[in-house]
């Protein structure tokens, strides 16, 4: 098993992770406490494995492609959000439904983004200098697209008190991340180790899916009437993030690797990252939380779809996108 392998099959281990995590949760319901306490350290490793692949000392390299950068930010970070404000006004009035499309579909993807647009013949080298920009960019964002979308005071909902310990599992592997590349960077053996930590992500994504299925039995089953709303939504998200890249790069003049990587970047979404706020959310919002993981497994579909379209058909080899 490699683990470029392991990656071209993840959508299989989160699949089967749902599965049995709903098994276990309805065979053994005590389960379900135990399931929520594990999640949190388990999500904790699970962002530091992946923070340890992000190159946090390249974020100055992502401002000397100017023009990919350019359309990637307008991307994400101006036209995404409105897309998503106008999917989320055709779903149900149901706040916690539209809460969780609102957190899961706001932040671009930082960790699969890179794997995908390398499978789909994009610049991987662009994806990674991007991406610590991006994911800076969205943890400061994030609270003001949510603030200016809701239609509901969702302050409520992300009371401190509840909120902190969700911040805290993001941020502390961040730091130790930033740490660690530091102690990676001073010798060349020890990034051996960096790796290693690269093959954690898609077990430890796999366990985390699994504890919150095991938790969330009751409001997975409150929610399966709004299945297919989140599949409808995640699905057109994903049809007009390909409209977009092949529109921004067609303005942008963009090479076709640099418009296959922008493709993978409008499309693909940090569920992980949004997924710490989620579950801290108080009683009667769980649905927000089962939200989150349906739309990464609708988006893992998608990507399938992605690596077959986006080197064929969107940004196909013959030249330049853009016609000059």
């Amino acid at each position: 098993m490699t683990r470029d392998r392991l990656e071209r099959h993840q959508v299989w281990c989160y699949l089967s992770a749902v599965a049995l995590g709903l098994l276990v949760g309805t065979v053994w319901p005590q389960a379900g406490r135990t399931g929520g306490a594990l999640v949190w350290p388990v999500l904790a490793l699970l962002l530091y494995a992946t923070f340890t692949q992000v190159p946090l000392i390249s974020i100055p390299a992502a401002f000397r492609d100017g023009r990919f950068l350019a359309a990637a930010l307008v991307g994400n970070f101006v036209l995404i959000p409105a897309v998503v404000w106008g999917l989320v006004q055709f779903t149900p009035a149901n706040d916690a439904l539209r809460l969780g499309l609102l957190l899961v579909l706001l932040v671009p993807c930082t960790d699969w983004f890179i794997t995908f647009a390398q499978l789909g013949g994009g610049d991987a080298s662009r994806a990674t200098a991007l991406t610590p920009l991006s994911l800076l960019l969205q943890l400061v964002l994030l609270p003001a697209y949510l603030w200016l979308m809701s239609g509901t005071d969702f302050a409520a909902a992300f009371a401190p008190g509840d909120v902190w310990p969700a911040l805290l599992v993001l941020l502390v592997p961040l730091g130790l991340a930033a740490l660690s590349e530091t102690w990676f960077a001073r010798r060349p053996e020890r990034d051996r180790i960096r790796e290693r930590l690269g093959w954690w992500p898609v077990p430890l994504l796999s366990v985390v899916i699994l504890l919150v299925a095991t938790a969330h039995v009751g409001p997975a089953r409150a929610a399966l009437d709004l299945l297919p709303v989140v599949i409808a939504v995640a699905a057109a998200f994903l049809a007009v993030s390909l409209a977009l890249a092949r529109l921004l790069a067609t303005l942008g003049k963009l090479s076709t690797g640099q418009g296959r990587t922008l493709a993978f970047s409008l499309g693909t979404r940090n569920s992980f990252i949004v997924l710490p706020f989620a579950l801290s959310l108080p009683a009667g919002w769980e649905i927000a939380a089962v939200v989150v993981v349906m739309q990464s497994l609708v988006e893992l579909f998608g990507m399938i779809f992605y690596l077959w379209f986006v080197p064929r058909f969107l940004f196909p080899s013959q030249g330049p996108v853009a016609v000059s």
